[in-house]
């Protein structure tokens, strides 16, 4: 195929964009290590200096190497509008800690530059969902009671060979100094100088279940009660920690601020011992997104227009897109409002327009309070199973016309020796579907970043694909001779190279679809509505398989001109609907930028109120017609001769 010579170049910009995401991905692990280092500084800086002099020589050493370590690895993150202030800060924490400040002082300037260091570079902070204390139990006595004790008083059988010795974390003072977040930092990446050993290999889950444990042996029985009735009678504290997420990255010592320091202690003592009461991810993501837009329009508000944006697209990623699948199911009316109308804010951060920001913010704590209470409700079943079927279906039948398309084409061509590729490659892509659903469950919590980023590379790179395969189509439709075409020169046109190419596509269209759906199933999965999901999923593959053989056989009926002319339409129309898709998705990341258009939303065509959008299937389809064009041209010019 001529139009495969592209395919090089496809690759590369494929390529180019997946090393972006992984770009990413690697600042935010930088990040979290830098915020590590802040966070030791901030809790053990007091046992390093005391009244202005070095208490403990080497913790004073060690103090000094934390923060030129953090001032070094702040100047190695990707440059944001933050980063001068940043590294301003860090730089003054240095020279605090070189001038052996007071641990107050130092302790405050880590923590606020910890705080603005995750604002700039948005990690995951917190579970996906509540942590198991009973596991988090029962891994603290496998992996850690022999140095830390067995009730945290670093009295393990191993404590005493340790050098330095081990922490102990049933020490209140030193204890409420620190939060849940970082205790799963210190496990997740151990702790460079100690025999504190990187935890990496245990699932996130279990790293939190086990951070949730530690953080509760500082506390007693009666801390826990009193906080339980506090919590109960006093529902103004429930404002001060209104999520797990809040929870997971507060210290008690912070939360006092805040409440005081004799209602943090038991507050924070019942809610880290169960933190279930703040577990509905829907509603805590949701509370989330409400958060985090007041926030971007406060920093408007003050002209950091940076900051403002990465707080908008943190109210969709983290607050919105993990209730997303929930919701879509319930009330996709709703859900559709939503993502539209933060869109529209995104774009109004964007472009500076303070009023239209308030206007827009406004709308969206509205529909969002909506959407909470759409997702209080309990569980229909019926709901349930239409949203399972749906899903399945929105999701499923793309992919399904683009695989059947090809084994269409190649049994028409009779070139079957070939469909081994399309086959190996949508069956590898539901392997890997399940490889995800597993990892996406036990593994690591996949973010919305990633998903959108998937999604959107994917669609862009299966589009370009199906554009070239359309136009090649298009061109042999009009060729004439098909018998003699097909039989004397298909096998040169489909060598090894254009057959691995039907298989990543066939792999590629498919992954993007199964990936979706996975994590749409796996989000909508409790333990009262799986056989009604099931039911759905069940039923969706069925109607699969009958649109599959409906449209197989109906191929085989036309004759081979016809066939080619329909298959090249029916590519070039799913080249503009994937398009669309992958530039809308790419934009929900704010990888490309959003301008809206006052037009209707249709997902079936992949059509969405932006400016991108529609000028990238607009160009998508300039191409489509310069082709056909073209084609005409060339057959003409071949009858006159």
């Amino acid at each position: 195929m001529p139009a495969l010579r592209l395919f090089p170049f496809i690759l590369i910009c494929l390529m180019s964009l997946v090393s972006t995401a992984h770009a990413d991905s690697a600042a935010q692990d930088k990040a979290k290590q830098i915020w590590q280092l802040l966070d030791y500084l901030a809790v053990d800086y007091g046992k390093a200096v005391k009244d202005g002099a070095v208490a403990n020589p080497s913790e004073y050493a060690e103090m000094q190497e934390f923060a030129h370590a953090a001032e070094r690895q702040l100047g190695e993150l990707p440059a944001t509008a933050a980063t001068p202030g940043l590294l301003k800060n860090v730089a003054t924490l240095r020279k605090a800690i070189d001038a052996k400040a007071s641990p107050a002082a130092v302790g405050e300037q880590a923590r606020v530059l910890g705080q603005v260091l995750l604002a700039a570079y948005p990690v995951q902070a917190a579970p996906s969902k509540a942590p198991g204390l009973q596991r988090g139990a029962a891994l603290y006595q496998s992996q850690c009671a022999s140095c830390h004790g067995a009730t945290g008083l670093a009295d393990g059988p191993l404590a005493a060979k340790l050098t330095p010795p081990p922490i102990a974390l049933a020490d209140h003072d030193r204890a409420k100094e620190r939060s849940v977040f970082s205790l799963h930092q210190i496990i997740t990446r151990g702790v460079a100088g100690t025999s504190m050993p990187s935890f990496a290999q245990l699932s996130d889950d279990d790293r939190w279940a086990l951070a949730y444990f530690a953080s509760t042996l500082s506390y007693s029985d009666t801390d826990r009660q009193a906080g339980a009735r506090l919590w109960a009678t006093r529902p103004d504290l429930h404002a001060a920690v209104p999520t797990l997420a809040k929870l997971s990255q507060t210290s008690e010592a912070a939360l006092a601020k805040d409440i005081g320091p004799a209602d943090a202690k038991p507050v924070m003592a019942y809610l880290r011992n169960t933190p279930k009461v703040l577990s509905d991810a829907s509603t805590d993501t949701l509370v989330i997104a409400k958060e985090r837009l007041k926030e971007s329009v406060a920093a408007l508000e003050k002209g950091d227009a940076a900051s403002a944006s990465r707080l908008a697209l943190s109210a969709y990623l983290d607050g919105f897109e993990p209730a997303e699948p929930a919701l879509a199911a319930k009330n996709r009316t709703l859900f559709e409002d939503i993502e539209k109308t933060m869109g529209l804010y995104r774009a109004a951060v964007t472009s500076g327009r303070v009023q239209q920001v308030h206007e827009i913010e406004q709308r969206l704590q509205t529909l969002l309070s909506e959407a909470q209470s759409a997702l209080g409700g309990a569980n229909d079943p019926l709901s349930t199973f239409i949203g399972a079927l749906t899903i399945l279906l929105r999701e499923g039948l793309e992919a399904l016309l683009v695989v059947v398309a090809m084994m269409a084409f190649l049994k028409k061509a009779e070139r079957t020796d070939v469909l081994a590729y399309v086959h190996a490659g949508w069956v590898a892509a539901l392997a890997a579907g399940g490889v995800t659903w597993a990892a996406a469950t036990y593994l690591v919590d996949v973010s919305g970043a990633s998903r959108e980023m998937t999604e959107g590379f994917s669609a862009v790179f299966a589009a370009v694909v199906l554009l070239a395969v359309g136009i090649w189509m298009h061109q042999k439709s009009l060729a004439g001779r098909w018998q003699a075409y097909v039989k004397q020169k298909l096998s040169a046109a489909l060598n090894r190279k254009s057959a691995m190419m039907l298989f990543l596509l066939s792999f590629v269209t498919v992954y993007r679809e199964v990936f979706e759906t996975v994590l749409f199933y796996a989000a909508l999965w409790t333990e009262n509505n799986g056989i009604y999901l099931l039911a759905g999923l069940g039923s969706g593959i069925a109607i699969l398989c009958v649109i599959a053989i409906v449209l197989l056989r109906s191929a085989t009926r036309l004759p081979i001109s016809q066939f080619f002319a329909f298959s090249s339409a029916l590519v070039a129309v799913l080249a503009v609907v994937l398009i669309g898709k992958g530039v809308a998705a790419l934009q929900k990341v704010g990888f490309l930028h959003t301008t809206p258009l006052a037009m209707p939303r249709i997902d079936v065509l992949g059509v969405y109120p932006s400016m991108q959008t529609i000028l990238a299937q607009i160009t998508i389809l300039l191409i489509i017609a310069a082709s056909v064009v073209y084609n005409l041209r060339n057959q003409k010019k071949t009858g006159a001769a």
